[in-house]
């Protein structure tokens, strides 16, 4: 009976192992697939975020696919959501030597948004990327300059 019993270990062991990495494979996978799932980048700041979670689509899908039809008709909505990054002001914690800098930065970021709404409404494409473009760009500034948890 011992022979037929260890022919059978190596099986096992073998089968065992391949549970066990299949697994822990699918533990990561869904680990990863959380991440990738998850917010793009969270700053802690409910303003910011919602306001980021439209950008980076704009940003990483739309902008490379050169797709200004969904830039120009998604305007709206990044306007209202700036608007509340706005109405913020500067977000309680920020640092007291960054608090002139965001006060300036959002004078730019207020202008970059009114010029990316009138080209979104009857500009060229080319205006209208070059507004969008100014409106992430200053974004990323007031991010940078977020008080961090």
């Amino acid at each position: 009976m011992k022979g037929p019993l260890l022919s059978f270990k190596p099986l096992l062991l073998i089968a065992a192992l391949l549970f066990t990495g299949a697994f822990v494979s699918s533990i990561q996978a869904s680990t990863f697939s959380a991440m990738l799932n998850s917010k793009a980048e969270d700053f802690g700041v409910k303003e910011y975020d919602e306001f980021h979670r439209v950008l980076h689509h704009l940003q990483h899908e739309a902008l490379p696919k050169n797709d200004l039809a969904t830039i120009r008709t998604r305007a709206k909505e990044l306007i209202k959501l700036g608007d509340e990054v706005l109405k913020l002001g500067v977000p309680e914690g920020t640092k007291a030597e960054n608090v002139e800098s965001f006060k300036k930065e959002l004078a730019t970021f207020r202008k970059a948004l009114a010029k990316y709404g009138a080209d979104a409404e009857s500009g060229t494409d080319a205006d209208l990327k070059t507004s969008y473009t100014a409106v992430h760009d200053s974004f990323e500034e007031l991010a940078g300059l977020l008080p961090r948890k």
